[in-house]
């Protein structure tokens, strides 16, 4: 079995936890989250709050850790059948609702697409006082909806 996992964004109380299926190839080999620029998550992150985007990964990793924004993956390990974040079979996950009880800050549980739900759902149960929400997948993949529909998703629900 392989790891396909990034290590955990964790910055000090954060208060939202972003969690994510499992990075792609390219993201495995820069050890970067959402290193593909057809993704639409640094835009919407950046949008929601106001700042200026960064280009920059270690300037991206900076302004999550100022917003008290945790993000992982919840498959650690796993058998890559192909590209894509529907394509891992037997896999373990990351021990996220640890990570959550470790940080009492953490109030919100956003999901990432709705993979990333069912595979914590497949592997957890829910944790009480927190709130959980799935978004619409920033994946280029998911091409069903624009980037301002995707954004509007992600405004209406993190709190």
């Amino acid at each position: 079995m392989e790891r396909v996992s990034l290590d955990p964004v964790l910055p000090q109380n954060p208060k939202v936890f972003i969690l994510v299926t499992k990075p792609g190839n390219l993201e495995l080999r820069k050890q970067e989250y959402y290193a593909n620029n057809g993704n639409s998550f640094w835009k919407i992150v950046y949008e929601l709050t106001g700042e200026i985007f960064s280009k920059n990964y270690a300037q991206r990793i900076d302004f999550l850790k100022r917003n008290h924004i945790a993000i992982w993956d919840v498959v650690q390990f796993g058998e890559r059948i192909n590209p894509g974040a529907q394509n891992v079979k037997n896999e373990v996950p990351n021990p996220i609702n640890e990570i959550v009880e470790m940080y009492p800050s953490i109030k919100q549980i956003i999901f990432n697409g709705q993979k990333a739900h069912d595979l914590y759902r497949k592997h957890f149960t829910k944790i009480e006082g927190i709130i959980y929400d799935v978004v619409l997948s920033t994946s280029l993949a998911n091409t069903r909806f624009s980037f301002r529909e995707k954004l509007n998703n992600w405004k209406e629900k993190i709190v």
